[in-house]
C-alpha cells in the first residue's frame, strides 16, 4: 500500500512541476532563471517562503501559490 502512495505522490509532483513549467512558458518567463524569482511572497501581509521547486518551475516568480492563485482568481472574476 505505501509503494502504491509513494508512486502516487512521485506522479502528482511530476504533473505539477509540468504544469508550472507549462505556464511559466505562456507567460514568457522561460529567459529566466531561478534566481530572478523571489525567495519569500511579494505579496503584502504573506511572508511565506516560496519553495525551489517552484522557483525553479517558474523562474521569475514573485508570489507563492496560495497567493497567485488568489490573484489569478481575482482577475478572472
Amino acid at each position: 500500500m505505501t509503494d502504491e502512495i509513494d508512486r502516487a505522490n512521485e506522479r502528482m509532483q511530476e504533473m505539477l512541476g509540468d504544469a508550472l513549467r507549462e505556464q511559466a512558458r505562456r507567460a514568457g518567463l522561460t529567459g529566466k532563471s531561478p534566481a530572478d524569482s523571489a525567495q519569500w511572497c511579494q505579496r503584502e501581509g504573506c511572508e511565506a517562503e516560496i519553495p525551489l521547486a517552484r522557483r525553479t518551475a517558474v523562474p521569475g516568480c514573485q508570489l507563492c501559490v496560495n497567493c497567485q492563485t488568489q490573484k489569478e482568481k481575482g482577475v478572472r472574476q
